[in-house]
Formats: structure tokens, C-alpha cells, sequence
């Protein structure tokens, strides 16, 4: 496999002989595929625009609903910010920083190890962030057909 330098993170680039080795990819695919990646883009060109109307810039979205939405915790490291929001560590500081100043997360040190810092949703995040969540949730229930009847279609052809 070749490695496109170009590519983010030096992720492999498809080259013909690795197409080879899977089925053919019919037009039918392709036209789901491009349905599919419209869908996605429309709700991410919603989801931004929902942030800017909030006053967030949709890092600082994706960052609030990172740290709420973390599995079987209440808070997330600054590291664990980067690699949610795929972001390098010193990008999430700053981001951070930012959401500190207006108010919408705490930094708190971890009691179980002292080197490690807590960032915490505030009560005016929480509420920032229930709005947009509220909007987005209903944008997906309006696109849900959509997405379903596309991934549907990929069972069908792929399986599972």
C-alpha cells in the first residue's frame, strides 16, 4: 500500500492494486456513496451554523459535547479533547482557553493524579449546549430516512 504523504496523518492512499482486491464498485455505489456524503455534509453545514447563532465556534460545539457525551465519565483531559476532536494537544489547550473565558468550562486538577487536568462542562455550557443539542436532534430526526435507507442499502450489498 502506498502512504500519500499529502494525506492527513500519513493515512494510505488507494492505489489500483488494492482496489483490485475488492469487488467491483458499480455506479449504483457511487451514487449512494455521494447521497451519503451530501447528507453528512448538509448536517455539518447545519451544525455550524447552529454553533455560530449559539456564539460557538463549532470546535468549541464539538468540545462542549465531547465532555457531556464522555462514556462513564463527567469530565475529559485535555488530551482526550485533542483525539475526540482530532486535533493536536496544544490546539485543545488553546480551545480550552477559549471556553474558560466565556464561561462554559472548569478546569479542576485530577485528584488521582495530580500531572492531569480535568476540563468540566459549567451549568452556562450545560444550557448552551442543551439548546444546540435539541436543534440537532431534530435535524437528525429529519435526515434519519435518508441515512437509513442508505445504510440499508449498504447492508444489503456489503452485509454487516
Amino acid at each position: 500500500m502506498v502512504v500519500d504523504k499529502r494525506h492527513p496523518k500519513g493515512r494510505p492512499s488507494p492505489t489500483r492494486r488494492g482496489a483490485a482486491k475488492h469487488r467491483a464498485v458499480t455506479k449504483a455505489n457511487y451514487e449512494a456513496l455521494a447521497e451519503f456524503r451530501y447528507e453528512l455534509r448538509k448536517f455539518q453545514a447545519f451544525s455550524e451554523d447552529a454553533a455560530a447563532r449559539s456564539g460557538l465556534t463549532p470546535q468549541q460545539h464539538q468540545a462542549l459535547l465531547s465532555i457531556k457525551g464522555a462514556p462513564e465519565t463527567d469530565w475529559l483531559s485535555i488530551s482526550q479533547i485533542a483525539e475526540r476532536l482530532l486535533v493536536r494537544h496544544h490546539t485543545a489547550v488553546g480551545l480550552v482557553d477559549r471556553l474558560v473565558s466565556l464561561g462554559l468550562v472548569v478546569r479542576k486538577a485530577d485528584p488521582a493524579d495530580g500531572r492531569r487536568i480535568q476540563v468540566h462542562v459549567t451549568k452556562e455550557g450545560e444550557e448552551t449546549l442543551a439548546a444546540l443539542s435539541v436543534n440537532h436532534l431534530e435535524e437528525l430526526k429529519s435526515i434519519r430516512p435518508a441515512l437509513r435507507k442508505l445504510l440499508e442499502q449498504f447492508e444489503r450489498e456489503y452485509g454487516t
